[in-house]
């Protein structure tokens, strides 16, 4: 019996020794085929970065368009028909008589006669090609005014303060200066609306680049990034997320600051825009105007959040990895 193990024993050697990276095969521990020889052994770093490259990627499950659509509507639907009923109690009850509360079916009725004979949408052009060119001319100066306050330590002591005073003295305060200096014309306007935005855009893409980690400008540095080169590619993009959250301050100080002027600074030459039929229904001692005006100012409002700054925003958080269930 033990001659017979022996044998086969020896009769197994040769092959085990045969077999890739064997003992006696020539080849060294870990080859194979498709392995090349000489090659050493398997490297699994790469498969490791990459695991941890998964790790950093947020899994995004998109659920079915419908579900999505009954989440994203359904809410504010239900908000909205709470907001009726309370509204009708409130005017159906009549606790206060001296109070005019309209019903909202008057209300209702004034929407559809200014929708009807067509005058809503002149209004609500004066007032939105205002604000958004008002908002253009903004951006073009508190954006290259927020990189010199971030980046240049005279002036974040000169100007900074000043900013930080004028983001939080109200708009309407300067229009009755806009009205002395400028007279009763869109320059006005403008002017308000642009003392109310600009502080607010520079402020926060100041916030935005202070937080900017230090080793981005020093690399860019290094590859020879400077100037305006470095403002272009690593300051705006790294600070997107501060400035785009300055730009949706600065556009609600905007259309704030609109509104004021244009309730205050009425005239023939500046038209009717959505302040001027308010200070009308107020005017007119219209209710129902009033309330109907001040709706369609909180509609444009909530429209472009929802329409512009809302998509952008989520872009931008999404491709840094911050928002992966939206």
């Amino acid at each position: 019996m033990p001659h017979d193990l022996t044998k086969v024993g020896s009769a197994q050697t040769p092959a085990a020794s045969a077999q890739p990276g064997g003992p006696g095969s020539g080849q060294p521990a870990g080859a194979g085929p498709g392995h090349p020889a000489g090659a050493g052994p398997v490297d699994d770093s790469a498969a490791a970065l990459a695991g941890l490259d998964a790790l950093d990627t947020p899994t995004v499950q998109r659920a079915p368009r419908w579900r999505r659509a009954v989440a994203v509507g359904v809410p504010p639907l239900v908000a909205l028909a709470l907001f009726l009923a309370v509204w009708q109690g409130l005017w159906a009850a009549a606790f206060w008589p001296e109070f005019k509360l309209p019903a909202p079916v008057s209300v209702w009725h004034e929407f559809t006669v200014v929708v009807a004979n067509g005058e809503v949408w002149s209004i609500l052009w004066t007032s939105i090609s205002r604000a958004f060119l008002g908002f253009l001319i903004a951006l073009v100066i508190a954006t290259p005014l927020g990189l010199l306050v971030a980046k240049v330590a005279v002036v974040r002591a000169a100007v900074g303060p000043l900013l930080s005073g004028l983001q939080s003295l109200p708009s309407v305060a300067w229009v009755p200066a806009a009205v002395l200096w400028f007279g009763l014309t869109n320059s006005t306007i403008y002017f308000v609306v642009l003392l109310g935005s600009i502080p607010s855009i520079a402020n926060g893409l100041v916030a935005g680049i202070d937080q900017i980690p230090p080793i981005l400008p020093r690399v860019g540095q290094v590859l020879g990034a400077r100037g305006l080169t470095s403002a272009r590619h690593i300051l705006l993009p790294a600070a997107l997320p501060g400035y785009l959250a300055g730009c949706k301050q600065g556009w609600a100080f905007s259309w704030r600051s609109l509104m004021a002027a244009e309730i205050i600074a009425a005239g023939p030459l500046l038209g009717i825009g959505l302040g001027a039929y308010l200070e009308q229904g107020s005017s007119f001692n219209n209710i129902s105007m009033v309330i109907a005006a001040i709706f369609l100012i909180l509609i444009v409002g909530i429209g472009v959040e929802l329409l512009v700054f809302r998509p952008v925003e989520r872009r931008v958080l999404r491709a840094r990895g911050l928002s992966g269930t939206h």
